[in-house]
This record gives C-alpha cells, structure tokens and sequence, in this order.
C-alpha cells in the first residue's frame, strides 16, 4: 500500500476550491495515479480490450463486399454494418447521430458518467494504452514521481526517450487505422508502400492525427476531461440526487480516525485519492472532475477487506442512498427521456426504411428552356441514375405523363448498365411538331430494376415552348403576360 509519506511535497490534498492539477503557484501538477486492483477495475480492462479489438477490426470485417465501417469521402458512399448510405441519404444520419448523443444523456441521467469512465474513447486508450506502457516503462506512481524529481542523468533519459518513442510509435499506429476508415486498408497499404508526396493528403493528416493524440496523451492528459470535454459541463444538468455516480458513504466513514479507534470506518489512508486519475478527493463529494471510473471503489474496498471491514464505503449509489433514502429510477425526467429516446428511436427507424436502393433525378439542361428549329420544338433534359447496391444492376428508363401521341425521344433507347454503387447520366431529348404544341405539359422518367422489383421515378419535368398566343395576328395585351 502506498501512504502519503511516500510521496513527499509533491502531495497536494484536494479540495473544492481549485483543480487537483494546479499548484499554489498556478503551476502544472502533473498527476500519476496509482496502479489499483478490483473488480470494476478487472471489468474495465477487459471492456478496454473489448473496445480497442473492435476499433482495430472494423476496416478488416467485410460486409457486403466492403468493411464493415467505411466511410468513403472520395466517392461520397458511407457503409455502416451493411447499410450503405448516398450522398443523398445523409439526412438519415441526423437521426443517428443525435439519437446516440440523446442515448448517452439518458445513459448519464441513470448512471452519471458511466461513459467517461468506462467507454470513452479517449479514457480507454489513456488509462488502458499510454498509462500502462508508462507504467511498464518507468513503474509505479512512487517511482514516476521520483524520476520527476530527479535530475537528468543517462537513466532518465533512456526511460524517458523509450516512452516517448513509444507514445510516438502508438500514436501513429491509432492514426493509421483511423485513416483506414475513410480509404479502406487496401488502399492505405498502397499508400505506405509510395513515397508521401503521391498522397500529401493522406500523409500530413496522419501527421496531424500523430502529433495530436501523442500530444494529449503524453502531457494534456486528464486535462482534456476536466477542461475541454462539454460533456463533464453538462453532467450537472443531467444528473439529479437519484442518479447513480460514485460516492463517499459519510455516515459511516465520518468522523475519520486511526485504525483501532471508536471513529467512522474512513481511516484517512487517501488511497482514494492516489488512484484518481483526475486527482480529486472522492470524500469531497461529487465533483465535475470525476469520471466514473471506480478506481476509489477497488482502493477503499482493498482496504476495507485488509482491515475486515464491510466494503461499500465509497461505492456506486445515488446521494440519496447515501444519505440513507431510497432511490427512485423511474421519476420525471427518466421518463420524459425515455419518450423522447422512443420518438428518436422511432424516427431513425422510419427514416432508415425510406432509404432506396435506386435513385432517379433529371434536371434541365443549361441553355434555352426550349429550342425550335424547322418547324420541330425541342426540349433537352440531363437524367441521372444512382445504383445504391453494392452489385450491378440492369435498367429501363421510360417517359410516363399525360404525353402527346406525337412526342419524340431520343436517349432512352439502351438498356442502361451500372456497376455497384455507381452512377451514370443520360441525355434526354423531347421532340413535338411546332404545329402539335398548344401547352405545356408536364412528364417525368421512370426508372426500372430488371433484375428486382426496385423503381423510381424522377420528378415531374415540364415541357416548354412559345406561347401559342404569340400566333394570333390580334393585338396583345400585356396583361395576358403577368403570371
């Protein structure tokens, strides 16, 4: 067990006046939790584990002939387990994305900020990657503060230099295999095997990512949660006194004394506090810094057993169990949020289900809305086809309106053949004897699936030609003009 003796002046006693990771002075304390041991901590490496293997596989699962996640800027397609979204679906994600960020404020309602401890990408590669390796490297917090304290000498440097060009080594790996979700792996080993200047794209936003990530977790650390992450801003607005967060039980843990005396079972050993990866004082109460993580839990239960002692002092309960009520789950805004977590869930459903394998949308071309010529009046459309499976498909396109018998089209006469995912545009041509026009008229493309049952139509077009009016030898009125 570490005690507080140990440590030396670099000990600082957390309070509710400023950051555990600010000196008197105003300057940085650079904060090394201990190592700990328990259940939630056991339960937390493995879900690390669990999430990291999941972040690491996803480009190499395919589904559908395409990674499993694979968001494809350069051709404007977006797969996700199977469901691959167009440039024009996008709208779908909207709904999933806010109904993730609404489930995570529901998740926070119940249980407090279960995600930032246990799931939070950048708490499990900080706690579970970069903290181990320090560990590993230069070992536990006693001996990470000693070498901070120490002047340089060959020693430090070694271990210094090989965690660092370790950060380095993992930082790049992290951002290699998140460029593998917008390019694919294939196409990211083609790019490693060629020199940088055939993709400076590519290459300076692995620079970039490298940099970044090696940069907040080799020194910004737990300040990203406690300074700049919005979602610790909002823990107190979501959160009630029947939510469950950690917690100091102060009935039984106050008045804190020696071990042997007739006091509350709170020794006063801090080991609470050394395990903090944010360093607060967990008997404080709760505290925007604290992410949920239990490493207090499996330090105070530790102790408790060791000194025969029930565990539970600092546990997982809502402040008003631990204040001896009982806590109530289902209350208004639980249930104000699962209404609402129901319509969000509800929406993306039926937004999803809208969502069509084929696509047809035709415009006017650029130029004169109509054109005539020899006595033959032409209109030109540009008709574009998007085959949204991932297999080639064969299609019909065809006119269908109220058309006139003697209206004339050219460029709908092939079969049209597109690859998976892939588009192509055809140029259609309406001709109508001058001496057959009296109006315009509306009409639209209708494009079949020759291999399924899958249809779409394109949006009404409207033919257009010289107002008939114009032929009359009486006078005009320019009131006949005023739309």
């Amino acid at each position: 067990m570490i005690h507080a003796a140990d440590i030396g002046l670099t000990m600082k006693t957390p309070t509710l006046d400023s950051l555990s990771s600010i000196q008197e002075d105003g300057s940085r304390r650079y904060i090394h939790p201990a190592d700990v041991r328990g259940r939630f901590t056991s339960w937390r490496r493995w879900s690390a584990l669990l999430l990291i293997g999941i972040y690491v596989a996803l480009p190499w699962i395919p589904i559908n002939g395409y990674p499993a996640v694979f968001l494809d800027v350069q051709e404007r397609r977006f797969h996700f387990l199977g469901l691959t979204l167009a440039t024009q679906d996008l709208w779908v994600g909207f709904f999933l994305i806010t109904g993730l960020a609404f489930s995570l404020f529901y998740v926070t309602a119940l249980f407090g900020r279960l995600w930032c401890g246990w799931t939070c990408p950048y708490t499990v590669f900080l706690e579970h990657v970069y903290r181990r390796i320090e560990r590993w490297i230069e070992g536990d917090a006693t001996a990470r503060r000693r070498l901070d304290d120490a002047p340089w000498s060959l020693h430090k440097v070694f271990k210094r230099g090989l965690k660092h060009g370790t950060y380095v080594v993992i930082s790049a790996v992290i951002a290699h295999i998140f460029l593998s979700y917008f390019v694919s792996l294939k196409k990211l080993y083609e790019m490693m095997q060629g020199p940088p200047t055939q993709h400076l794209a590519a290459f300076g936003v692995v620079i970039f990512l490298t940099g970044s990530l090696y940069f907040a977790f080799s020194w910004f650390r737990e300040q990203f949660c406690v300074i700049l992450c919005p979602y610790g801003r909002l823990q107190s607005a979501l959160t009630d006194d029947n939510s469950v967060v950690i917690g100091y039980d102060k009935n039984r843990g106050e008045p804190r004394g020696k071990v042997g005396s007739t006091t509350g079972s709170c020794i006063d050993c801090r080991r609470c506090v050394q395990v903090c990866p944010t360093g607060i004082d967990i008997r404080n109460g709760l505290q925007l810094e604290c992410i949920g993580c239990a490493a207090c839990v499996d330090a105070c239960d530790d102790i408790m057993l060791k000194l025969k002692r029930p565990t539970g002092l600092v546990r997982y309960s809502s402040l008003t169990a631990l204040a001896g009520g009982k806590t109530h789950f289902l209350r208004p805004r639980i249930i104000l949020y699962t209404g609402l977590l129901l319509l969000g869930m509800g929406a993306f459903i039926f937004s999803a289900t809208r969502i069509k394998p084929l696509r047809a949308s035709s415009v006017r071309m650029v130029g004169a809305p109509f054109y005539l010529a020899d006595g033959v009046l032409r209109n030109q459309f540009l008709v574009r086809v998007i085959n949204k499976r991932n297999s080639p498909g064969r299609y019909r396109l065809e006119l269908a309106g109220d058309l006139p018998a003697n209206l004339s089209v050219t460029g709908l006469d092939e079969e049209l053949h597109l690859a998976p995912l892939a588009e192509d545009q055809k140029t259609l041509v309406l001709s109508l004897p001058e001496s057959a026009f009296q109006r315009s008229f509306k009409l639209h493309v209708k494009v079949t699936d020759l291999d399924r049952s899958d249809s779409a139509e394109t949006r009404q077009m409207e033919f257009l030609g010289p107002d008939p009016r114009l032929k009359s030898d009486a006078p005009l009125n320019p009131k006949d003009f005023v739309q």
